[in-house]
Order: structure tokens, then C-alpha cells, then sequence
């Protein structure tokens, strides 16, 4: 039993009184902003690992601590 088109329509026009046009519009604002910083935050956690991996890589390489002036044994 599927509802029909006519009690779809009076549950959105009782949604509209009880809640107002300016309310859900301003939800569904709130909703798009809450989307974007979500995203935002997704992109923000993939350049933190891209940093993470690059000191990795620069942590495995070897450090040349031999003073200015002298020369390596070869």
C-alpha cells in the first residue's frame, strides 16, 4: 500500500505551515554549509597525510653531517 499523491500533498503543505518557507530554506542552507565544510575537512585530511608521507620519505634519507671544508672518504 503506497501512499497516494494526495496525501503526499497535504503532508508537504502541513510541513510548510508548521515549519514556514523561511525555516526550511535556512535548514537547508545549514545543511549545504555542513556539506561543504565536510568536504572541506575530507580535503584538509588527505594534505595532512600527503605531509605526513613526504617526512616519512625525508626522515628514511641519510643526513650528511661531515663539517664545511672536509673531505669524505670515498
Amino acid at each position: 500500500m503506497s501512499p497516494s499523491i494526495w496525501q503526499i500533498l497535504i503532508v508537504v503543505l502541513l510541513v510548510v505551515l508548521l515549519f514556514g518557507r523561511g525555516k526550511i530554506s535556512a535548514l537547508m542552507g545549514d545543511m549545504a554549509k555542513g556539506i561543504k565544510a565536510f568536504k572541506r575537512g575530507m580535503a584538509d585530511d588527505a594534505a595532512e597525510d600527503a605531509d605526513a608521507k613526504k617526512v616519512e620519505r625525508a626522515a628514511e634519507e641519510p643526513i650528511d653531517v661531515t663539517p664545511a671544508g672536509q673531505k669524505k672518504d670515498a
